[in-house]
């Protein structure tokens, strides 16, 4: 497996810990979190930057964002799931882009 991809792994779980911890200690609600990771999803999923874009590349750019979202709704009465969990979970709720037949 490519370093860099564990690299992101680690980051997005890392940032996935730290929303957790903003969550448990009142500084955001899993809402204001959750309202931020849709936000970013709309900017990347927006014609402006995906106009040209492959389904799979949008993926790509979207999967750490719907990632993060998955685990913002498991917190904070759960514990957090695996990465390889959270990523087949991601898969599991994909929905077609709105420009798609």
């Amino acid at each position: 497996m490519n370093v860099a991809n564990l690299q992101l792994e680690g980051l997005l779980m890392a940032v996935a810990s730290i929303n957790q911890v903003l969550v448990r200690k009142g500084v955001l609600s899993v809402e204001d979190i959750d309202i931020a990771l849709r936000k970013a999803e709309a900017i990347e999923t927006g014609e402006e930057r995906s106009g040209g874009m492959s389904e799979s590349s949008r993926d790509a750019v979207n999967f750490p964002i719907r990632l993060l979202q998955l685990a913002n709704q498991c917190q904070p009465e759960t514990d957090m799931p695996s990465f390889s969990k959270l990523a087949r979970m991601v898969g599991q709720m994909k929905e077609p882009y709105n420009d798609q037949m």
